[in-house]
């Protein structure tokens, strides 16, 4: 990877402080772009991250908290970016909620948060940053998920909003070209649930369904991410799985 292919391009990630967010940072700030990093709650792990790679090229990578939930705001992670930056080319939709929502179980507060998160914000956030996309040829990428295509049980409010997901890339893709490029990718078990949801048996189970047999690594996200925006400049409207073969062999 050459390490100038993204140099002076600006890219927002969300969700980005920690996991396959921070794993994107790193592998787009590498290949030279600046970063603006939105995150939640996780404080220490953006400020972490923002001086882990700003020791590595001086002022490259600025941070910015917000909820996603909060649609009135997501114009403004745009707007700062384009003032931190003087520009934006690359918005990453990686910021999510994930957990159960069974039938018999599901909230409104449910169907808000899963659905504001996984579906609601990334719409937003590329209606608010499509003109600059467009400005730079741009491109965005969204983080689906395989269950999207094929529900995760007991998950029922999570698979339909990465559902829509999926079905909002490929839209997007059609609204927002030739300019802006837009793509998805689809993670398998790359890393588990931090609440503790699966346990080991279920671990084993979902291992057991990959074709390589073992989980695989946020790195394997960050450089398909990467191949969508520096080095596929003739896809749009495509998802790729990350997943081991799982999507195969559910």
């Amino acid at each position: 990877m050459s390490n100038a292919l993204l140099a002076g391009k600006a890219a927002l990630i969300t969700g980005g402080a920690k996991r396959v967010g921070a794993a994107v940072a790193r592998r787009l700030h590498a290949a030279g772009a600046n970063l603006v990093v939105h995150y939640k709650t996780s404080h220490r792990e953006a400020h972490a991250l923002q001086d882990e790679l700003n020791a590595i090229r001086e002022k490259s990578v600025s941070l910015v908290q917000a909820d996603l939930l909060d649609i009135a705001g997501l114009s403004e992670l745009v707007k700062t970016t384009v003032s931190v930056c003087g520009r934006l080319d690359i918005l990453i939709n990686n910021a999510s909620t994930f957990h159960a929502s069974p039938i018999g179980e599901i909230t409104e507060q449910h169907w808000e948060d899963l659905v504001g998160s996984n579906l609601k914000a990334p719409l937003f956030l590329a209606q608010a940053a499509a003109p600059y996309l467009r400005r730079s040829a741009g491109s965005i990428v969204n983080i689906t998920d395989i269950h999207a295509d094929r529900p995760l049980k007991s998950y029922v409010v999570y698979s339909v909003a990465k559902a829509g997901l999926v079905g909002l890339t490929k839209s997007l893709a059609r609204e927002l070209g030739p300019e802006v490029r837009v793509n998805g990718v689809a993670p398998g078990p790359i890393l588990w649930p931090d609440d503790g949801s699966f346990d080991a048996v279920t671990r084993q189970r979902v291992i057991s369904h990959t074709l390589l047999k073992r989980v695989g690594d946020p790195d394997d996200i960050a450089r398909t991410v990467y191949f969508l925006v520096a080095d596929a400049p003739y896809v749009t409207g495509q998802i790729i799985a990350v997943d081991g073969g799982r999507s195969v062999n559910l």
